[in-house]
């Protein structure tokens, strides 16, 4: 109530205001926030131009539009906007051409790979499969006997998680699944013009399977 009656006696002090020469106290009153709200008239927000990029506000160089009051206590100080008139869009515009220029695009062609790079990375493989020992545990049943063997599938799931390579389960040469603990060599079905290190008769993939 009490912002009511002194909105009212607002109004009562412009209506009493009748002469033309007294500006500076009708000015006063004319832009008292309680008769803009009872008026219903908002304040106007101000089109400004970005410096810097402001989170949840814009990017430098955008035109936003804010609050008077946060631009003059806030932006302008700092230096993080300026008024939106021609020439300072015309020195933002050339600081940013100056500053920030525009980069090329780099267009990147994929080079396709020849035939000497596959066997290079086939090659690659093949050492990694044959040097290293993929360690397996599982648990037993009596006499070293797997409860469950170790099947083709299995084989190659480990190779991929463990040596990082991948390979198909017709590379494996396994008859039947392994089904006790102990080393073996599984041999491994490589293309023949992958070169066999010295001394090796077959590429072949050292198996070892662990108590659990």
């Amino acid at each position: 109530m009490a912002y009511i009656q002194y909105g009212r006696s607002v109004l009562r002090h412009v209506k009493t205001i009748k002469d033309p020469t007294h500006f500076q106290s009708t000015e006063s009153v004319l832009h008292h926030p309680l008769l803009y709200a009872g008026q219903g008239v908002r304040y106007r927000k101000l089109e400004v131009i970005l410096t810097t990029t402001i989170d949840k506000l814009g990017k430098a160089g955008e035109t936003v539009k804010v609050a008077p009051g946060y631009f003059r206590n806030h932006l302008m100080p700092k230096l993080l906007a300026v008024p939106n008139i021609d020439k300072y869009a015309y020195l933002i515009s050339e600081q940013r051409k100056i500053y920030q220029p525009k980069e090329v695009e780099k267009v990147v062609k994929a080079v396709p790979k020849t035939e000497a790079d596959t066997m290079k990375e086939y090659q690659t493989a093949a050492n990694r499969l044959g040097k290293a020992k993929l360690v397996l545990k599982r648990f037993i049943k009596v006499d070293n006997e797997l409860r469950l063997p170790v099947t083709k599938d299995e084989l190659v799931a480990e190779v991929a998680r463990q040596l990082c390579v991948s390979i198909e389960p017709v590379h494996l040469h396994l008859p039947s699944p392994l089904s006790s603990l102990g080393e073996f060599e599984v041999p491994l079905r490589l293309p023949m013009s992958i070169p066999l290190p010295e001394g090796k008769l077959q590429w072949a993939l050292n198996v070892k399977i662990r108590r659990k």
